[in-house]
């Protein structure tokens, strides 16, 4: 009995910390610029600055294209620029990085795993030829703070609306119908690298992520937005043939949407993470106590 009271009450536990992880931020009243803005958003430009610097090279190439003595504005990269202007204002609003450093954390070990795996089994690869690339692992963390930032104002503006009073039925119907077809669509496109561990290991991953679900509507609104921010991401590095798919398309529907499940995976394992601290952090206050 005092076993299956154990196995209860650690399930309870768990439950417990994912919705309040998931409900901090929006019980905090925190103005849009915070002083951890600031902070995050130097971080943000001494990045950009060092990559400028480390592979001014790859700059020096670009900024050749524009004629600074003719109509520059012609042949200035205004997409690039607005993904640019668009991220930069996300990542700062209610920055925290009590939350933020893991979100960073984890965008970059996730990011690496990711263009490793694409880079090895030629999903893509960069006009470079390298496999991966390392100035565009920094790209992932910082999406990512901005696509947590997008899903918060999604997840607030439903709860505007009376979806806090709402079934999560509806969120579970969509869930499973999303992850379904996306799930279909993943094992079409990356069929032609069976023969690769790379990609069975993503393909267990995102089996295990998609079926089992923490929160299906917080999960639902993180894959939208990471797909709504990667279609734009996609498109200019696509069309500027900055990587390239083994389809050439420009962009794939697969890959617009596997950074919503790119955004999905991250959030899970700060979420795991989190969860192991806590635990961690609680052993060690019984331990001092004892």
């Amino acid at each position: 009995m005092s076993i299956i009271s154990l196995l209860v009450r650690k399930d309870y536990l768990h439950n417990l910390i994912v919705c309040y992880i998931i409900r901090r931020m929006e019980n905090q009243k925190q103005p849009f610029w915070t002083r951890d803005s600031s902070i995050l958003l130097g971080g943000f430009f001494v990045t950009i600055l060092l990559i400028l610097y480390i592979w001014w090279p790859l700059a020096e190439e670009v900024l050749s294209y524009v004629d600074w003595n003719g109509p520059w504005w012609l042949y200035m990269d205004w997409l690039l620029l607005g993904v640019f202007m668009f991220m930069s204002i996300t990542i700062v609003a209610r920055a925290n990085l009590k939350t933020d450093v893991l979100i960073v954390f984890v965008g970059i070990c996730g990011g690496l795993a990711i263009e490793s795996w694409g880079t090895q089994t030629n999903l893509w690869h960069y006009y470079t030829a390298e496999r991966p690339p390392l100035w565009i692992i920094p790209a992932w963390p910082i999406a990512s703070l901005s696509i947590d930032r997008i899903t918060r104002f999604l997840n607030w503006a439903i709860d505007q609306i009376g979806g806090r009073n709402k079934p999560t039925s509806p969120f579970a119907v969509l869930y499973w119908l999303t992850f379904a077809a996306f799930l279909i669509l993943m094992l079409v496109f990356v069929s032609p690298t069976f023969d690769k561990s790379y990609t069975w290991l993503a393909l267990l991953l995102c089996i295990l992520l998609i079926f089992t679900p923490t929160n299906y509507r917080f999960a639902l609104l993180t894959f939208i937005a990471g797909a709504g921010l990667g279609y734009f991401l996609e498109l200019w590095g696509t069309t500027r043939e900055c990587w390239t798919y083994y389809t050439f398309q420009k962009p794939p529907l697969f890959a617009v949407l596997a950074h919503g499940m790119a955004a999905v995976a991250f959030w899970r394992a700060g979420l795991l993470v989190k969860m192991v601290l806590q635990k961690t952090r609680g052993r060690q206050w019984v331990a001092g106590d004892g």
